[in-house]
């Protein structure tokens, strides 16, 4: 119906129930990086950043709180690894869970700009 596949069905739904052009999870990344990332300390960013990258390459799947234990793995090689270089279970899971509500909002008008 339209050409997004490397969008979301996020995408698809806001093209058809709103006509708004579908974006790419790079293009959604890239323009929401800077939210996403503030707050997080230079560790936990570097993994949500690590997680980007697979969402961006792997689709939308990625961000399930089922892929987090094997998102750690794959990152830090063991589960103890990772939070002795992240911190506890619970603080990586509030900023795995934490970040992705940045990821889908609607970018903010600049002074100036029409709405």
């Amino acid at each position: 119906m339209i050409n997004a596949d490397k969008s979301d069905v996020f995408d698809v739904l806001a093209y058809i129930a709103f006509a708004l052009p579908p974006i790419t999870r790079l293009d959604r990344v890239q323009e929401r990086r800077v939210t996403i990332m503030s707050g997080y300390d230079p560790k936990l960013q570097a993994f949500l950043d690590f997680v980007l990258t697979q969402y961006v390459q792997q689709g939308v799947n990625e961000l399930d709180q089922e892929k987090l234990g094997s998102l750690l793995v794959l990152k830090y090689h063991t589960i103890d690894d990772a939070t002795s270089a992240l911190g506890s279970v619970g603080t990586i899971r509030d900023a795995f869970v934490g970040f992705q509500r940045h990821l889908y909002e609607r970018p903010t008008k600049a002074a100036g700009d029409e709405l």
